[in-house]
């Protein structure tokens, strides 16, 4: 729930909203803004820390926009984070597992105190709109509850075996599940609450001490969730957060022997590179990757054409297409093809592109210069290969927006099927369409790529069932209007990929993935009769 109203809010739920959340999201926008331009230190320790140098955080609505000074942390810093967690370790892994979440779950309640802090926060910072940014804040709270919950259900993962069938003696088994030690969180610029604290929560959990090392696009979030655990009561040492460049601060943290474990939330080559150079250290150590997608919509002769329009529509641009689990292709049986394609093609000039804090606001701009840039790229590359845009293919300068990175919603035909952007992930609101023979056709297109995160479908109740059987991806959704291939939520649509777009076969807000921050120890006592 929002704290203060009886509404839950899902990424599902967040198109139909109360009145009071505008209210109350304007209020907190306005002390934000009031805010702007402070320095913000690194957490080691239980202490503030300095760098030697600092960087400034600009907003991708206007990059005149100072949001706040952070600091540029270096080696150094890296060490003394992770000594600092190594020396908190024993303490907290220690403490009993029911103690551990009754500061876990404060922390929780704490975000959800201050979850419009957190969206005004995340909308000036990403450029999300509104609801998407609550949705990111009240997700990274619910993450937390989920793990802690886990652990719960499970009585800490201590479990009592079978007892040897020994004569004359007693045999005891125990099976339990332990915390390996630090473990290192490299969080994405796209949701830099929820994928902060998804982690953050479930390695705390688990018994285990952190580092947090967020995107340098969105340094003011993750200090945001660092407060909460802070001001939860966390002793000191068990959550440390960084700040500085990944090639530098994050590879210095990487290379640190005494890190236990690492969760990596970012591009396939990035953490690629993350995997690789992880593998270098003294002995072989968990390393949870959650790597992108190319997700597919695939839509059936039976489908609803509104459903499935509304649905390709909002996973396709919602939060500019930087989504891992963004629609950003989508094939199109051709009995019904021109009567979806052209449904989409009206949503999609309906969405207002602008300054993301304004309420009426769908899209805003794109994260950075660089993002700002591949737009350019793409357009220019699928004009020269023969696509035709539907819709967008350009940036957009007019006014106010030539302050920012904001590139227009682009739906693209006719671009051949051989072309490597039908299997390369882009991160931006691009989306091609094709019209195929068959769903045959259609499934062996969609699983022809090297990710598999999300997939949607729409159709007959009986082709939900065929595409269930076929689709190669973590999270899957038919018929579902709310998005074609987004919108998962912890306890519900547990979040994790197959082949390149995971490393653990195990989803997050599952019931499987608090495990993944412990190892198994056997205990086993024997005893004379």
């Amino acid at each position: 729930m929002v704290k203060g109203t009886p509404f839950k809010l899902t990424y599902a739920t967040m198109f139909n909203p109360p009145e009071e959340l505008h209210t109350r999201f304007e209020d907190a926008l306005a002390h934000v803004k009031a805010n702007l331009g402070k320095e913000y230190s690194m957490f080691i320790g239980g202490s503030e820390k300095q760098a030697a140098e600092t960087f400034e955080d600009h907003s991708p609505i206007n990059t005149n926009m100072v949001l706040g000074i952070f600091q540029k942390g270096d080696a150094r810093d890296a060490d003394a984070a992770v000594s600092a967690a190594k020396k908190a370790f024993p303490a907290w892994s220690a403490l009993p597992w029911k103690d551990r979440l009754a500061l876990l779950r404060k922390a929780a309640d704490i975000i959800d105190e201050r979850v419009f802090e957190f969206a005004a926060v995340i909308t000036l910072e990403v450029g999300k709109n509104r609801m998407e940014a609550l949705g990111d804040a009240a997700e990274a709270a619910d993450l937390i509850r989920y793990a802690c919950g886990q652990i719960e259900a499970n009585d800490g993962f201590i479990k009592k075996m079978g007892n040897d069938p020994l004569q004359g003696y007693k045999a005891t088994n125990y099976s339990v599940l332990c915390p390996y030690g630090v473990w290192l969180i490299i969080s994405p610029f796209n949701f830099p609450a929820a994928l902060t604290g998804g982690p953050a929560g479930a390695a705390l959990a688990a018994g285990n001490t952190i580092v947090i090392k967020p995107a340098s696009d969105t340094p003011w979030t993750s200090r945001l969730l660092a407060e909460c655990f802070r001001d939860a009561g966390l002793p000191a040492g068990v959550f440390n957060f960084v700040t500085g460049p990944g090639s530098t601060l994050g590879q210095a943290l990487i290379d640190n022997p005494d890190v236990d474990g690492v969760t990596f939330t970012g591009s396939f080559d990035v953490g690629m590179g993350i995997y690789r150079s992880f593998a270098n250290g003294p002995y072989v150590r968990p390393t949870i990757l959650e790597l992108g997608g190319k997700n597919p919509a695939i839509v059936s002769a039976n489908a609803d054409v509104e459903d499935a329009a509304v649905g390709i529509v909002r996973s396709a641009f919602g939060l500019q297409g930087q989504k891992c689990s963004a629609c950003s292709r989508v094939y199109i049986e051709k009995s019904i093809y021109q009567k979806v394609l052209t449904r989409i093609i009206e949503l999609t000039n309906k969405l207002e592109v602008g300054d993301p804090t304004e309420r009426s606001v769908y899209l805003g701009p794109v994260v950075n210069k660089s993002s700002y840039q591949d737009y350019q790229d793409f357009v220019k590359e699928i004009r020269t290969a023969g696509g035709r845009f539907l819709t967008g293919g350009s940036v957009l300068t007019d006014g106010d927006l030539e302050k920012g990175y904001y590139c227009a919603p682009t739906i693209v035909v006719d671009l051949p099927l051989e072309h490597r952007l039908w299997t390369q992930e882009m991160f931006l609101p691009i989306t091609t369409i094709t019209p195929v023979d068959n769903l045959e056709e259609a499934m062996a297109h969609a699983v022809n790529v090297n990710y598999g995160l999300t997939a949607g479908f729409y159709g007959s109740l009986e082709e939900v069932k065929w595409f269930f059987e076929h689709t190669q991806a973590g999270v899957n959704y038919a018929n579902r209007p709310q998005g074609a291939t987004t919108g998962a939520w912890p306890g519900f649509q547990p979040f994790g990929g197959w082949k390149g777009s995971g490393s653990s076969g195990k989803n997050a807000g599952g019931l499987y993935y608090v495990q993944l921050y412990m190892h198994e120890q056997i205990q086993t006592l024997i005893q004379k009769e």
